[in-house]
């Protein structure tokens, strides 16, 4: 792979997001010039310790009979080729890898999005498997100090659960009334629709220094 393969490398991974597969090709790229320059390093070594900057001419200006002269510039030549080489693959891999980054971070996007929307169907799908737009009673007074007004029911808060109570079940406020006498001092669970919110309440039906055992008024709903 020559510096001109390199850069058509590069140029088309330009053109596509780059893969982890473009990375590893890189990445053996880099290690295979790196094991060139280590062996024409080793050549210089060889010659008498000579590196990349030793004279290769004597005091008097003749080429050095102590060392190969001709294989130390190849050596070298091919060192500096190599070292061109190697930063331009190192270039093409910080690129590959800021692309496959960005390429996840998009997919990562679009999954939260996907995810995010799919929780939110879900829920339309759960509040709906509920009763949220099916309440069956209202909520239209309450007693201030009365349980109900402890367990937090206000007042226009429509109701989708009253304990066992719900919106395929319910006949009439009698239902109500049946639960709320059978649990005297024990918690219900209310579920009511506020303001386009799902709301769950515990009440405990007690007596009290009002009348009855909740200290509200429930209104069924004409759907």
């Amino acid at each position: 792979m020559s510096d001109r393969d390199a850069g058509q490398s590069g140029s088309s991974s330009g053109a596509r997001a780059a893969t982890v597969s473009d990375i590893h090709e890189l990445m053996r790229r880099k290690e295979e010039i790196e094991a060139q320059i280590k062996a024409n390093y080793e050549v210089l070594e060889g010659q008498k310790g000579v590196g990349m900057n030793e004279p290769l001419v004597d005091f008097e200006g003749y080429p050095r009979a102590d060392v190969d002269v001709y294989q130390v510039r190849t050596a070298r030549h091919n060192i500096i080729c190599l070292q061109n080489d190697h930063k331009a693959v190192m270039k093409q891999v910080e690129e590959a890898l800021h692309q496959l980054h960005a390429h996840d971070k998009e997919k990562q996007a679009r999954d939260l999005a996907e995810a995010q929307e799919e929780a939110m169907s879900h829920r339309m799908s759960h509040n709906e498997g509920h009763g949220l737009s099916q309440a069956f009673a209202k909520v239209n007074s309450i007693s201030p100090g009365s349980p109900a007004s402890i367990a937090g029911l206000q007042v226009d808060d429509e109701i989708v659960e009253f304990g066992s109570v719900n919106t395929q079940n319910f006949q009439s406020l009698h239902n109500i009334g049946s639960v709320v006498q059978h649990s005297e001092e024990k918690p219900l669970n209310v579920t009511v629709i506020r303001r386009g919110e799902r709301h769950q309440l515990r009440l405990v039906p007690t007596r009290w220094a009002g009348k009855g055992l909740l200290g509200c008024n429930i209104i069924p709903l004409q759907r």
